[in-house]
């Protein structure tokens, strides 16, 4: 038990409520943070407070029990090792970002998808439409600032209230959050448990697909009740992908080979990189004229579309629509967009190796242990902390890295898979992080649509029933397999077996 924390790895171990004093200094400071700072807390503030967090933690294990200095950082190392290869996965799917909007194939994607779904099922259509937009871009965020914001002033002239409009866009939204493995949380909480990032995606439809379809039809019973208008703001943002990229039925072989590879099971790393560089080809046949304004007017011909495609792959990208909405939407930071991430995941590591290695993380998960007697008691506790750390750290990262962590030595010694705590924490963490108004989720998405956390959180039918149905699945029992305690490597191995 080295990664839950051994008495010989350390002095004495630290009682249950000494242990908690790191996690209450992370929560004090990450409150005040988030008040100064608001959303960009995540651009450098949080990382700070997770390292002085780190720094009490360390500060005492060593005073108080006696915990040698070399142990801390082993156990920082460790946990930071780990974590390499989801590193590497962040920075591919940064330049998958980059080069599919580049290329015209979000586009290509967000053109056909408006003309094709109704505008009289607006609620159903808008919850649809974002989360196509958000299992193809994997981010909430960036889904709900540009496409949530054209669907919401549509739903307004339509005569829809504000908060049943945001309860559609975040619905969707955090359904592509969820399962799309361009989503940096879908990565973080496969790789934090050690679950194959496909294995994950695929084990969580059980419990996402019930999940959206029940949310799907309360909205479309809620269109229904409700007469459609116009969806003038619409068509024009369709007339403008129109104008500005060129798009074509051909664009949709990059996602339908990418659909192929990840349904044969292929690694994450070669299908990210065989997408990147396919949009990358069609970027240089079909985007040239897009390419050349990226380069800007100091380069031209073949350099300047070369210098264009990288740019693409690796930096910031603003490409002029004539909307501002649509500005946002089709502007990308590949690579470079996702160091605050990185940072932020090796700070909530440090951390964590820091509570593993002075045994603080495991006295705290002794006394949480004793709840945990049958199947529904694991899930349940899972998700009753990953709901507390929602509330209490105030941002779904540091919540997914904290309950992976804190809950992967149990779950392999019961004997249960890695993927259902991936899952689990996916249904308690990810998708209701936008409906707690101080957290950072939900402060962005209450600032960009107007609307506060508190109006729309009844309207977020997704949001709300995921947690409910991996309560349901666990009762029922329906895929999860119980064995005996077994390594972490046999049970990556068996995930991939599904």
């Amino acid at each position: 038990m080295n990664e839950q924390g051994n008495p010989g790895d350390f002095g004495t171990r630290p009682s249950p409520l000494l242990s908690l004093v790191p996690l209450l200094a992370l929560t004090t400071l990450l409150f005040i943070s988030i008040r100064i700072f608001g959303s960009d807390a995540l651009n450098g503030s949080s990382q700070i407070v997770l390292l002085a967090s780190t720094g009490v933690c360390t500060l005492i294990a060593m005073l108080c029990c006696r915990t040698p200095w070399k142990t801390i950082e082993t156990g920082i190392t460790r946990n930071v090792t780990g974590i390499a290869p989801a590193l590497f996965i962040l920075l591919l799917i940064g330049a998958l970002s980059g080069s599919w909007m580049v290329s015209g194939v979000v586009p290509t994607l967000i053109y056909y998808g408006m003309k094709i779904i109704p505008p009289s099922v607006f609620l159903a259509s808008t919850c649809a439409i974002c989360a196509v937009v958000s299992v193809i871009t994997g981010s909430s965020w960036t889904t709900v600032a540009t496409i949530g914001v054209a669907l919401l002033g549509i739903g307004q002239a339509q005569g829809y209230s504000d908060a049943w409009i945001a309860g559609a866009i975040i619905s969707g939204a955090y359904f592509g959050d969820k399962v799309s493995p361009l989503s940096d949380t879908t990565v973080l909480a496969s790789s934090v448990t050690g679950t194959p990032l496909f294995s994950h995606i695929r084990y969580m439809l059980v419990t996402t697909v019930p999940s959206v379809t029940i949310a799907l039809v309360m909205f479309l019973v809620a269109g229904f009740m409700h007469s459609s208008g116009e969806a003038e703001q619409m068509n024009d943002y369709t007339m403008r992908l129109a104008d500005v990229f060129n798009i074509s039925p051909w664009l949709l072989l990059v996602p339908a080979v990418t659909g192929l590879l990840i349904a044969r099971k292929t690694p994450a790393t070669i299908t990210l990189f065989i997408a990147a560089v396919m949009a990358g080809i069609f970027a240089l046949i079909f985007q040239p004229h897009i390419l050349a304004a990226i380069a800007g007017e100091a380069s031209t011909g073949a350099e300047g579309q070369f210098k264009g495609l990288l740019v693409s792959f690796f930096g910031d990208t603003n490409i002029e629509t004539g909307s501002m909405a649509l500005d946002e939407l089709v502007a990308t930071g590949g690579m470079g967009g996702m160091m605050n991430t990185l940072w932020l995941i090796l700070c909530a590591m440090s951390f964590g190796g820091a509570m593993t290695a002075s045994g603080m993380l495991a006295s705290i998960i002794s006394t949480v242990i004793r709840f945990m007697r049958s199947r529904v008691g694991v899930v349940g506790s899972t998700v009753v902390s990953g709901l507390f750390f929602n509330l209490a750290t105030g941002d779904q990262y540091m919540s997914i890295l904290l309950t992976g962590n804190m809950f992967k030595g149990i779950y392999l010694d019961k004997g249960y898979e890695t993927r259902l705590l991936s899952r689990t924490i996916e249904d308690a963490v990810t998708v209701t992080s936008p409906l707690i108004p101080w957290n950072t989720c939900g402060m962005t998405q209450g600032a960009v649509l107007g609307v506060s956390a508190f109006v729309y959180l009844p309207y977020c039918f997704f949001n709300i029933i995921s947690p409910l149905m991996t309560l349901a699945v666990a009762a029922l029992g329906f895929k999860i397999v119980r064995r005996e305690p077994y390594s972490a490597a046999e049970d990556a191995g068996n995930a991939r077996d599904w």
